[in-house]
């Protein structure tokens, strides 16, 4: 595998010590990558070095001043390391704290993303072989006395794939025309084999071992209570929150009792339902030791920790994956470890151990589109639909597919709750339903096991209508899918670097028009206000109603115009009395 440029060509991809060096060093520097490795992108300027940067915003952290650029009001800070790079002997260990510098480092353009080859078709990307890559980034207005509540943002990619690049949070920093201005950090952290590895070899060394992923997200809340004051926000009013494997890594936190105090409110969006369990340490283990093996680094004595650390990035992202599917050795999520993540999530909820605090969250009506989407752009060229012959294959009973049922396989009478003939006769929208409604009926189950002891809203975006990133397939229809809710509340967001938002009638690129842009006016309020006080509405029970445990009880409906639906409509709408027999938590 070749090293390929990140998605900032500007973007200097030497080492942080690098950018710290003296403008005449930082040339040099830049001319000998240039003449050397010319896969790479060319170095970023050192702040001064470039007229436009002298305008942009500097601030000191406890690790040494930061300088960036400010845009439509928004001061806007890139690439921050928060910590050392995980390189060599730092591999497979806890984030370890990073060196301090003393002149103002060149806060103005994205740092590398972390090693990834699955990229999920046009979700993320592009590949990615640097581990020099844990860097925040911080969008602030700069304005106003009183400190701003904290937005703390983990991307989504099934904790494989993705970046920070790809999420612009200046719209959440200034709060919208209706909402509350806050600070948003958004963050890099290690994914795949790199992010969540056990093996007998590294855990005997006598650290915290296996959620690595997990750790740094922890250095990232622990840097935002040393410096997001001096950004302007409150150390005290902090939200973690995210998308997809975001939301799973933000449940994981409030698991976690090494977060405890780090963080007050979390967001669970697409979804909580994907939080009903977790990996054990015993399934995280066979495949640390198996992917060792194949590695040819098998063993569990120091020379095994050496041969498993001295493997290129390259090296392991052959073994881990493909560009459109993730391999046998990935946990590629966090696992119950016993000290990092104690407990499983049911036991957590049903004995109260948990961080407790207000959560937000919900999930998109047609979620599993987005999987669909996948294995259609991946089926050519050219792109072919399901079959009603394959449709009716996938959802046999014991067919495996249905990750959220029992064994993970589709239970007896799947086919018969979902005809073709109630989808017109579509076999990707019946099995797109087949697999959402098991996901929208376990969200239901988390969010109602703890609203009961925390301040809790739900919500179900219905919105159908949205631009989307994939390109116009043969019989494909986004609808609400995973993933399309982002853009309402990063604007421009379009996944990877292949990704462009286009109106899925036509195949032209769409911009969002102007109803769509009033809803993403409303979401960005509800976030933001649930970031200052606990409560998407600011304060009060309207629009977005607190969600009680009975059948009575209210989802927030996120659609154009908005509205309210019962819990028990919910699960009429999902066919959960069909789901829930299915279901072991």
């Amino acid at each position: 595998m070749t090293m390929t440029p990140g998605r900032e060509t500007m973007q200097c991809t030497s080492s942080l010590s690098a950018r710290r060096r003296s403008l005449r060093l930082s040339i040099f520097a830049c001319s000998l990558l240039a003449a050397g490795l010319t896969t790479l992108p060319a170095c970023a300027h050192d702040q001064g070095n470039d007229e436009s940067s002298k305008s942009g915003p500097t601030v000191t952290t406890t690790e040494g001043p930061v300088h960036g650029s400010t845009k439509n009001g928004v001061n806007i800070f890139l690439g921050i390391p928060y910590a050392a790079p995980p390189v060599g002997n730092l591999r497979w260990q806890p984030p370890q704290a990073v060196k301090r510098w003393k002149t103002s480092l060149d806060a103005t353009q994205y740092a590398p993303t972390c090693p990834q080859v699955t990229e999920l078709g046009a979700f993320a990307g592009p590949a990615s072989v640097n581990e020099d890559c844990l860097y925040l980034n911080v969008f602030t207005t700069g304005s106003g006395r009183n400190k701003k509540p904290v937005i703390v943002w983990i991307h989504g990619g099934g904790n494989v794939d993705g970046e920070s690049n790809d999420y612009d949070g200046s719209k959440l920093a200034t709060g919208g025309p209706n909402g509350t201005e806050t600070v948003v950090v958004t963050m890099n952290y290690r994914l795949g084999l790199f992010g969540t590895f056990s093996n007998p070899a590294i855990n005997s060394e006598g650290h915290l071992w296996g959620n690595y992923g997990t750790l740094d997200q922890q250095a990232v809340l622990r840097w935002v209570q040393r410096n997001i004051a001096s950004f302007g926000g409150d150390p005290t009013r902090v939200t973690l929150g995210g998308q997809s494997a975001g939301a799973y890594d933000t449940a994981s936190q409030v698991l976690s009792p090494l977060s405890a105090g780090l963080f007050n409110r979390a967001i669970y969006q697409s979804s909580p339902g994907f939080f009903s369990f977790l990996p054990s340490a015993s399934d995280a283990l066979t495949r640390g030791t198996n992917f060792a093996t194949a590695a040819g680094c098998s063993g569990s004595n120091a020379a095994t920790a050496k041969c498993l650390r001295t493997l290129s990035a390259a090296r392991i992202l052959q073994l881990q994956g493909t560009p459109n599917a993730d391999g046998p050795y990935t946990t590629a999520s966090p696992f119950v470890d016993g000290t990092i993540i104690p407990v499983t999530p049911e036991q957590a909820w049903t004995t109260g151990r948990f961080n407790k605090m207000p959560v937000m969250g919900g999930a998109t009506k047609d979620e599993m589109t987005f999987l669909t989407g996948i294995s259609e752009y991946f089926s050519g060229p050219p792109q072919v639909p399901m079959t009603a012959a394959q449709y009716a294959t996938a959802v046999a009973e014991g067919t495996p597919g249905c990750n959220w049922c029992n064994g993970g396989k589709f239970p007896a009478g799947a086919a018969a709750k979902y005809p073709l003939s109630d989808y017109d006769n579509d076999p990707m929208i019946a099995f797109e339903r087949a697999l959402t409604d098991p996901a929208k009926c376990r969200e239901l189950h988390v969010l109602q096991k703890i609203a009961p002891q925390v301040q809790t809203y739900a919500y179900d975006f219905t919105y159908r209508d949205l631009p989307y990133y994939f390109p116009k397939m043969p019989g494909f229809k986004p609808l609400a899918s995973h993933t399309i809710d982002i853009q309402l509340l990063f604007p421009g967001y379009h996944g990877g670097n292949l990704g462009v938002n286009l109106d899925q009638e036509s195949g032209a690129p769409r911009e969002l028009n102007g109803k769509e842009t009033h809803l993403s006016d409303q979401l960005v309020a509800a976030w933001t206000n649930f970031a200052k006080s606990g409560n998407p509405n600011g304060s009060g029970n309207s629009p977005w109603p607190k969600l009680t445990a009975d059948a009575n009880g209210k989802y927030f409906v996120q659609d154009i115009p908005l509205s309210t639906t019962t819990v028990s409509q919910f699960r009429a709408d999902y066919k959960c009395d069909f789901w829930d027999p299915t279901f072991t938590y």
